[in-house]
């Protein structure tokens, strides 16, 4: 299959879509995508981190399934997603919950900060995909555990889907057109384990080793 030119997102854009998203989010992709969601807590739960990074935190809808005993950070762009994520926090009043606004490819943390980094549905919406994963194996300690849940492109499920929302990417705030080879395989990274998730194959989940091959 012929390779297309990845199409650009921006921050601003990016904003821009879950701002209008935020109030249904929940509604929309909250139970489609939960089977992705609840399999990767249950690689985490098995983990036991001591500490746990999610990227593209959103409204919260995994925080509840991670280990009662990991210290959670949760980073997000979004303000509107974040109240709600927050929200979902304050339910959880004997968990270690930590919900800040960030950019994810450009961290304040330090280097080797977690044990454990999940990126649930975020790694096609983010501006720089090379960056969010220079800047998470910079993060994340070396031999940690780095979980990546995504739509990659080439199903022969859903392929109309992402022919529809390939030129609308900037509207919708994620690329349909995303390559498992390209943004996975690319790396130095050592993949542990890899699945399907989600009706039909929908998405994948990718279980990674931070350290160099």
């Amino acid at each position: 299959m012929e390779a297309r030119p990845q199409v650009a997102l921006s921050e601003a854009g990016v904003a821009r879509a879950y701002k209008r998203l935020a109030p249904m989010y929940d509604v929309l992709f909250g139970r489609v995508l939960e089977p992705g969601r609840r399999r990767m807590a249950e690689v985490v739960r098995a983990l036991q981190p001591a500490s746990l990074l999610e990227i593209g935190v959103g409204t919260g809808l995994a925080l509840a399934h991670y280990p009662p005993t990991s210290k959670i950070v949760g980073i997000d762009l979004s303000h509107e997603m974040l109240e709600r994520a927050r929200e979902r926090a304050r339910a959880l009043p004997d968990r270690q919950i930590t919900i800040e606004h960030m950019n994810a490819e450009r961290t304040s943390f330090a280097d080797g900060t977690f044990d454990c980094v999940t990126l649930p549905y975020v790694l096609s919406v983010t501006p720089r995909p090379a960056e969010l994963v220079r800047e998470i194996r910079r993060i994340c300690k070396p031999g940690g555990t780095i979980v990546v849940l995504n739509h990659f492109s080439g199903s022969r499920f859903w392929w109309l889907m992402e022919r529809a929302f390939r030129s609308a990417a900037e509207h919708v705030g994620f690329r349909s057109d995303f390559r498992y080879e390209e943004q996975i395989l690319s790396h130095d990274w050592e993949v542990v384990g890899i699945e399907s998730v989600n009706l039909l194959g929908l998405s994948r989940l990718v279980v990674l080793n931070n350290r160099r091959s």
